[in-house]
């Protein structure tokens, strides 16, 4: 059998099979650079294990100049350079797809299938013959098949010269021989293939004023613009470069312009549970603080965090997510700390969780972050995974008000107290559940209390007694309504004509839904959408289930948690949603979410539809 060659511009997906240790990612990210530099949108993922060297790795490039963000699912192009995974790479091609591979080795027939074409290339006979050292045959394999695909599909090797001018500036020798390796590859192409392929590139004006950034730095910078000064944290991934992003910046931007002192402080401590107890005894002492880790850490961090809920200390709790339960998939991708987050510790406890869905929110929502900890004197989450914090994405950039003023929340002043106000550090004079708090120092005399986390009286005496320890639960019942009014709200799209169903959708889902809503509307199906932007959840949530008959929970992890927290919270009938669930640690793609939402949908298209995306 065979298939018509896949012919497409500037819309096609290339993966890239490797082995970990072998310098490849760096080599596939200059590949997607490259197309972004010549103004067609591109969304890379690195799919990687957790060993350091070895195991086989995938760098998947989506290249859509439509701006389709999310994976698609399929691919069109795979470079296959891993033997370990041949078999798995070749099958999951797209018939009429590319084929590229090492063929230094010739394979026999039965590794290949009639209907991709193939493109063999001795990448290991050509380096062998040009580099005598081992590991600069390994390392510049990966450049000569960049040069190699560049003239495949046409990609601009001035481009790719000048990213190697910035990344090599000052060393001339790496800079000659990374230019070497790329013409290596264009060269033999010109020679002895057949090109340029049925899928070209060119040159587009589709980026437009978009920043490529990944969202573990964009947390980072966050939390600096929002005036983080305390960050402790203990190495996990995917989280750990959240902390070093935060050195980097803080080391630009925290540095007294005149005595060259540092104003910031960073602890990589002993473990998570140390990390946690400094940031809490940071924002005891007024100091924005925050954490970064990922879902082992939280659990190691509950009982502090307890502490900072029942105490009422603001504390911020970066999340980046991974594959679990225990050790899990480290480097793989999950939404499955949400129920662990929102209700972490012991007792009745509930958290704000702030859902971003890419490195443009992950900036925002970290600074929010630090704001509403302070507002309402409690640990806020900041829930991002490794989808969003390790991947580079294309994004809105950054933008901040100068004239933006710090959010301390209730700070009762020297003044204040002075002047015989009432101090009653957990009384609930507002009626909105949030007491008023002082900062250490802030008096000689008056305005102490002391922090604890067994119960009390309003103000803050030591006490047993049933009727104080109902008042300090419920008044923070009421802080956690009070939080939903001041939470970044939905945003809601709706669909081109009225209809019964919905679906609701957060974080790193966000664009791979976008697109299988346009596919979905493309076969008649029509879906209002919610995304959802924190937790707790605002009224419009509640109504916006209570206007359909059907609403989809898009999410990625086994146990459906952000349906399970949408019926505990909301106490809508369950029947009336309808889970969506992926969770084999890959980022969800476009055609997974339409094929399980026509599962559900009396259209005509639906089996047809299905049917297709499952070849």
């Amino acid at each position: 059998m065979t298939a018509r060659p896949i012919e497409a511009v500037n819309d096609f997906v290339v993966k890239f099979a490797n082995v970990n240790g072998s310098g490849s990612a760096s080599a596939n990210e200059l590949f997607a650079k490259a197309i972004l530099r010549m103004g067609v949108p591109v969304s890379p993922r690195n799919i990687f294990p957790s060993n350091i060297q070895g195991l086989p790795t995938w760098y998947e490039v989506r290249v859509s100049e439509a701006g389709w963000l999310g994976r698609r699912g399929g691919v069109d192009l795979m470079v296959a350079m891993n033997p370990q995974t041949w078999d798995a790479d070749v099958a999951e091609l797209a018939p009429g797809g590319y084929l590229f591979y090492d063929s230094t080795r010739p394979l026999p027939p039965s590794k290949f299938r009639p209907d991709v074409n193939v493109i063999g290339m001795p990448l290991t006979e050509i380096c062998n013959a040009v580099y005598s050292d081992p590991r600069q045959r390994q390392l510049f394999k990966n450049i000569v098949y960049v040069g190699a695909l560049s003239v495949l599909l046409d990609i601009d090797p001035q481009v790719i010269e000048k990213l190697f001018g910035e990344q090599y500036r000052g060393k001339e020798k790496l800079l000659s021989s990374n230019v070497q390796a790329l013409h290596l590859g264009r060269d033999f192409v010109k020679e002895h293939l057949k090109w340029p392929l049925g899928l070209q590139v060119r040159r587009a004006d589709k980026v437009g004023d978009g920043i490529f950034v990944d969202g573990n730095s964009a947390a980072a910078l966050g939390c600096v613009y929002g005036g983080a000064t305390v960050a402790a944290w203990y190495p996990i991934t995917p989280s750990s470069s959240v902390a070093e992003a935060f050195q980097k910046y803080c080391g630009k931007y925290r540095v007294d312009p005149d005595t060259g002192q540092n104003r910031y402080a960073i602890v990589q401590a002993e473990d998570e549970i140390a990390s946690i107890g400094m940031v809490v005894g940071a924002g005891w002492n007024g100091a924005r603080a925050f954490t970064a880790t990922s879902g082992p850490g939280v659990s190691l961090m509950t009982e502090f965090i307890g502490l900072a809920y029942f105490a009422e200390i603001p504390v911020t709790i970066i999340d980046v997510q991974r594959g679990g339960p225990s050790t899990g998939m480290p480097t793989r991708t999950q939404q499955a700390d949400l129920v662990a987050a929102a209700y972490a510790s012991h007792g009745d406890t509930k958290h704000v969780l702030l859902l971003p869905e890419d490195p443009h929110e992950c900036f925002e929502h970290a600074a929010a972050a630090l704001d509403l900890a302070d507002r309402l004197q409690t640990p806020v989450f900041v829930m991002t995974d490794l989808d969003i914090g390790m991947n580079q994405r294309l994004c809105r950039p950054f933008a901040w008000q100068e004239d933006r003023r710090y959010d301390r929340g209730k700070v009762m002043t020297a003044e204040e107290l002075e002047a015989g106000r009432d101090f009653g550090r957990y009384k609930d004079v507002d009626g909105d559940g949030v007491p008023w708090r002082t900062l250490p120092g802030t008096h000689p005399t008056k305005g102490s209390y002391f922090t604890r986390g067994t119960t009390r009286d309003p103000y803050a005496r030591y006490s047993e007694r049933g009727p104080d320890y109902v008042y300090n639960v419920e008044r923070l019942l009421k802080k956690f309504r009070t939080a939903a009014t001041l939470m970044p709200q939905p945003v809601v799209r709706q669909a081109a004509q009225p209809t019964r169903l919905g679906v609701i959708y957060f974080g790193s889902t966000s664009p791979a839904m976008a697109e299988a809503l346009e596919v979905l509307e493309g076969e008649g199906v029509h879906l209002d959408a919610m995304r959802l932007r924190a937790f707790p959840f605002p009224d419009s949530v509640s109504r916006f289930i209570a206007a359909h008959d059907k609403v989809f929970v898009v999410e990625q992890n086994r146990d459906a948690q952000m349906r399970t927290l949408l019926v505990n919270e909301l106490e809508v009938d369950p029947a009336r949603l309808v889970k969506v669930l992926h969770f084999d640690g890959t980022p969800i793609t476009a055609r997974f979410i339409t094929a399980a939402i026509l599962k559900h949908v009396d259209a005509p298209a639906a089996v047809h539809v299905i049917t297709e995306m499952q070849k």
